[in-house]
């Protein structure tokens, strides 16, 4: 099997830096791409977080003034994953959120920020470092979207991109007047280039100029094909055509296994389901409901927005108390919808508990220890919690759209019968729909030895990166080798 070396361009990867599933992805894939021969180095910007990791970087590449700021290029490893860091502190060196303010605005340079990402990754892949040539340059969401562009339009050879959209809503539309300022030709701003629309469009200048795009799942890669789903680059994708393809998303196992997981009450796997009620008991605690309660306990662990159907959990709160049900909710989100679950909680504390933050270690506490997991998504390129929850007996109850379709069998009765499922899916995503899917799912709890396989099923699934690191380590070599065997012809 061949040696490759991948450039791997993102904005956060966890555990340094992390806002969403992103983070996961750019941070595990590459412990799984060293087993299928593929050697990965992760250039991330210099966030504050990132450069406290980052206790023994190198200088490797000074890149002088880069878009009129001092930047250089550091080299080191942090948490196991090799990095390279852009070193540019006017642009990076701030507080918080790596894409908004302490007010909660985006940064209004996010467009020079992201596109001196994607510049230092063009000079990179272009040979600027001694030590590291990378095969492929893996490019992830808008934030590295202009790597593509700067490799065309430099007219230098360079390796191959891919692209992987993790979410085409987000596509960093910036103002035109930017253009001369991110170092780009004129002649970029052209529908075959990177204007979309009267802007310059970060993402959409990547599916337009890199070799291959992929999304998280296979269905999300149909979906994003029509209008509906593509948030307007649904043409552009359907005239890439075989370019476009999906590549499902893995979990850490390592990091996320129920049976050697500290920060949960009782250690389990599939065949010792019965230890997993101390988990059930203790996260009930933890939210100030009754400890002993054999209702069925649903959880919810999302950003809450509209995206995530979370407004469909507030109008179904009247089914969840009829059908005699417990609800704990760990996220933040819309201010709105965050009032609306608080005010629940407050109307009925016996029943409906919420904490507005994001705490990894609860996160694990409520997937082991709820019954289910409610995942009413309106689309979802992938989703990590669905199968975070598979891996710990969460049964999920989730809109059959994206990776939630691809990742979930749902429990119907011919599935029922054959014992082969794992979750409850619903479509439309509509509130009517998911009031069945809720009153499906307390029908398959108060029948033990049915949920009980659905649960060792879930468990037994495959959520690991295997799969999907032999599945980009294929498409990385299929762009690789045409390009030696025309380089020696």
């Amino acid at each position: 099997m061949t040696a490759l070396s991948v450039l791997s361009v993102a904005s956060e990867a966890f555990p340094l830096i992390k806002t969403g599933g992103l983070a996961d992805v750019v941070g595990s894939l590459p412990f799984a791409l060293a087993e299928e021969n593929v050697t990965v180095r992760t250039l991330l910007p210099g966030y504050p977080k990132v450069m406290a990791a980052l206790r023994q970087g190198r200088p490797v590449l000074d890149l002088g003034e880069l878009f009129g700021r001092p930047a250089r290029i550091l080299a080191g490893n942090a948490k196991g994953l090799s990095l390279l860091v852009l070193d540019a502190p006017d642009l990076f060196d701030r507080p918080g959120n790596p894409y908004t303010s302490p007010t909660g605005t985006d940064w209004p340079d996010n467009g020079l920020r992201f596109g001196a990402l994607s510049r230092a990754a063009a000079e990179i892949a272009t040979g600027a470092l001694e030590e590291f040539k990378p095969d492929v340059v893996h490019c992830h969401d808008w934030q590295a979207g202009l790597v593509p562009a700067y490799l065309h339009y430099a007219k230098r050879a360079g390796p191959p991109t891919v692209m992987t959209i993790h979410n085409i809503a987000f596509q960093g539309q910036m103002a035109p007047e930017l253009l001369p300022h991110l170092g780009l030709p004129i002649e970029s701003y052209t529908v075959e280039g990177v204007e979309y629309f009267g802007r310059i469009g970060f993402l959409k200048a990547a599916v337009r100029l890199s070799d291959r795009i992929t999304t998280v799942s296979p269905t999300y890669a149909r979906e994003i094909r029509s209008s509906e789903f593509g948030m307007g680059l649904e043409g552009l994708i359907r005239a890439r055509g075989q370019d476009v393809s999906g590549v499902l998303n893995g979990i850490d196992i390592g990091l996320w296994d129920p049976a050697n997981d500290p920060a949960i009450a009782a250690p389990f796997d599939s065949v010792t389901l019965y230890r997993r009620r101390p988990n059930k008991s203790a996260l009930l605690r933890r939210f100030g409901l009754d400890p002993d309660s054999e209702r069925l306990l649903l959880g919810v662990v999302s950003r809450l927005t509209w995206q995530k159907g979370i407004d469909l959990i507030v109008e179904a709160l009247p089914t969840i108390l009829g059908l005699d049900c417990n609800l704990v909710v760990l996220g933040t989100g819309d201010a709105a919808l965050e009032e609306a679950l608080k005010a629940a909680a407050a109307r009925h504390p016996d029943r409906i508990a919420v904490e507005f933050t994001y705490d990894e270690g609860l996160a694990h506490q409520l997937q082991a220890g709820v019954d289910a997991l409610l995942i009413p998504s309106r689309f979802e390129p992938c989703g990590l919690t669905q199968l975070c929850a598979l891996r710990y007996g969460a049964v999920p109850v989730a809109a059959r759209v994206g990776g939630l379709a691809d990742t979930i069998i749902d429990t119907n009765e011919m599935a029922r019968m054959a014992g082969a499922g794992t979750g409850v899916l619903f479509s439309p995503v509509t509130k009517d729909t998911f009031d069945q899917a809720l009153v499906r799912t307390r029908d398959l709890y108060q029948q033990p030895k049915v949920w009980r396989r659905m649960q060792s099923n879930a468990m037994r699934t495959d959520v690991s990166w295997a799969a999907p690191a032999g599945a980009y380590a294929a498409l990385y070599r299929d762009l690789v080798e045409p390009a030696v065997a025309a380089q020696s012809a």
